[in-house]
């Protein structure tokens, strides 16, 4: 099966969560022998400040740990030049009968422009030999209806929402003709335990700042907890103000930058524990729905305990593959309790990669996606054959 994807990066995850998953899937389609094209704008913000405050080497190391991944980096009117990014070669101008001739299933993210979006839909339209699918994995759809309802998904054979809440969103007010609930999941081939690393820290917390969706909760349950229990702990993420790095540097918390996400594994091996703090548009709005760090760092086989959220969609089991703190002194006392009790911790551990590897991993999420599709070419085949029959 030939699968193309159009995404707003697959080559850079600065800022961009989205992309830990599309290489995840990516890399399973290709393992399991689908032909994979994936299109990314040449000018996509994400790996613009990527190679502004890193050079070119994390693209030679997205490389080196996702062999055979690739995108093709196309222009579009009013896009910016290669040498803004100090390419050696221009970019491909987008040629959408090219890129999907001979497609059988077409993936489009929701961090593309709408005009694009709306091309895919039409090319669709006049070629119905693809399946096409819209992806959805933010929470734009509570907090930005306006943009959302703006895609215009007439064409589209429906939509991947991360989560049921998005998914009753997108079939009650009638943006697509279909949904189904599509989780975010680890590619295990990358997030797993690393064994016998020397440990650096007590606790380590991988995420961005965010824009202050989340200011409060981070004082709440990770500054606060690390400074009252004198841990050794550090920070990997973009978008910190500098108010951000003071609060970090009051809390004796390391702000450590950026991390390529999959490095990720190796930072885990080396602290004892990890928290999971949601922004508060997902708590709030869309119970159900956690970071996919989290996924990663259960796979990794890190202990982790997390701030509140409702896990509403029963993906794991509170209390077992994680600690909940419902506030900042319970976030203390489970922290202290993981951090002087091997046996609570290695508990952790094991329960939540076993769920991982139960039923969140990559493979899971292509398992459901092929389906999907096989569903979509079902009820094509029965609906063209109850034509022809038709007087």
């Amino acid at each position: 099966m030939r699968v193309v994807l159009f995404c707003h990066s697959l080559l850079s995850d600065w800022n961009h969560g989205n992309a830990h998953f599309l290489r995840g899937v990516c890399a399973e389609l290709r393992e399991r022998g689908h032909a994979v094209q994936v299109y990314e704008p040449h000018d996509a913000w994400s790996l613009a400040n990527l190679v502004q405050e890193h050079g070119r080497a994390p693209l030679e190391g997205f490389a080196r740990a996702y062999p055979g991944l690739a995108s093709t980096r196309y222009a579009m009117p009013g896009l910016t030049t290669a040498a803004s990014l100090g390419d050696p070669q221009p970019p491909t101008p987008l040629d959408l009968h090219q890129a999907l001739d001979g497609a059988d299933l077409v993936l489009v993210h929701e961090w593309n422009e709408h005009e694009l979006v709306r091309r895919i839909g039409e090319h669709r339209r006049r070629n119905p030999h693809y399946k096409l699918l819209f992806h959805d994995t933010h929470h734009r759809s509570v907090t930005e209806p306006q943009a959302m309802a703006a895609y215009d998904l007439r064409h589209y054979d429906g939509v991947l929402a991360f989560g049921r809440v998005i998914q009753a969103l997108y079939e009650e007010k009638g943006w697509a003709r279909q949904a189904w609930t599509w989780h975010e999941a680890a590619d295990t081939r990358v997030f797993h335990p690393l064994p016998g690393e020397p440990r650096e820290g007590d606790l380590v917390w991988i995420g961005n700042w965010g824009d202050d969706e989340r200011s409060a909760e981070l004082d709440e349950f990770l500054l606060q907890p690390v400074h009252a229990l004198g841990l050794r702990a550090r920070v990997h993420g973009v978008r910190y103000p500098a108010h951000a790095k003071r609060a970090l540097a009051e809390a004796g918390i390391d702000y450590a930058g950026w991390l390529p996400n999959y490095e990720a594994p190796r930072v885990f091996a080396r602290h004892a524990v990890t928290v999971h703090v949601p922004r508060r548009p997902y708590v709030r709005a869309l119970p159900g729905i956690p970071t996919i760090r989290m996924f990663e760092a259960l796979a990794c086989g890190i202990p982790l305990v997390s701030a509140p959220w409702n896990d509403a969609e029963g993906l794991f089991t509170p209390g077992e593959d994680f600690l909940v703190a419902t506030d900042g002194t319970r976030m203390r006392e489970h922290l202290r309790a993981v951090l002087n009790d091997p046996a609570l911790a290695a508990s952790l551990a094991e329960h939540g990669r076993r769920t991982i590897l139960a039923r969140h991993s990559c493979a899971h999420r292509v398992d459901e996606l092929l389906a999907i599709h096989a569903s979509l070419r079902t009820t094509a085949t029965k609906t063209s054959l109850e034509t022809q029959a038709s007087p």
